[in-house]
């Protein structure tokens, strides 16, 4: 559906839950409101609706806080959430987690958009998965606005790869042509896609030595960066 034929009016209350939905995080209200032309009062009309119809037995809630807006898991269901997500999480390293570890390995310390600057993808879930490994853990954070956390690898990274040190990781400049060989080839055969079609890629033979011979499966949902607006 193009954007200029949708009807706000009557479909506003699923463009806002679209919207949460992909970002994940909370989102600031008025920031929705500008960015969709529709008054405050309008907004937090749908809001509304959508806190009733996200309650109750409902497995997704609608959360305010901080005059933010996010979607919630419902507290009731946290147990079988764990019960089936923590196994999925305690496997083998997920491919674009592999790339995202590789990068974080030659750059550290370096930020979660600096990475997706590489990557070209949102890397939220991959950055949280090398970090419930201890793959990755934060270092400092960045003299810059905002102050983003900075990110490096630990001893259990070193002892996982068996590496006495990181300074005898391969040359960075060589992973970088190998990923920018990834993304050409893969634009010629698939137009504008970049890292969507992850199974049709053998990341085991493009990344590092260090990384080679790891159980590789698919991230579901990763976005790629442009695609959500």
């Amino acid at each position: 559906m193009e954007k200029e034929k949708v009807d706000m009016g009557k479909n506003l209350k699923n463009i806002v839950l679209s919207i949460l939905f992909v970002a994940g995080d909370g989102i600031e209200k008025s920031f929705i409101a500008e960015k969709l032309a529709v008054s405050n009062k309008q907004l937090d009309g749908v809001l509304q609706e959508l806190k009733a119809q996200l309650s109750g037995d409902c497995g997704i809630y609608l959360i305010e806080y901080k005059n933010k807006v996010q979607l919630s898991t419902n507290p009731d269901y946290a147990p079988f959430i764990s019960d089936v997500l923590n196994p999925i999480r305690e496997k083998s390293l997920t491919r674009a987690a592999l790339e995202t570890l590789a990068i974080i390995a030659y750059k550290q310390p370096i930020t979660k958009l600096e990475i997706e600057d590489i990557r070209g993808v949102n890397s939220d879930y991959a950055v949280q998965v090398l970090i419930d490994q201890s793959m990755i853990e934060v270092v400092g954070r960045k003299d810059a606005v905002g102050k983003p956390l900075m990110f490096g690898t630990t001893e259990n990274f070193l002892k996982r790869f068996n590496i006495k040190d990181v300074n005898e990781l391969p040359d960075y400049e060589e992973l970088l042509e190998r990923i920018k060989t990834i993304r050409s080839e893969e634009n010629e055969e698939q137009g504008d896609t970049l890292f969507r079609n992850v199974d049709d890629l053998e990341f085991n033979d493009d990344l590092p030595d260090f990384l080679k011979g790891e159980e590789l499966t698919k991230i579901e949902g990763e976005t790629p960066i442009g695609d959500a607006v």
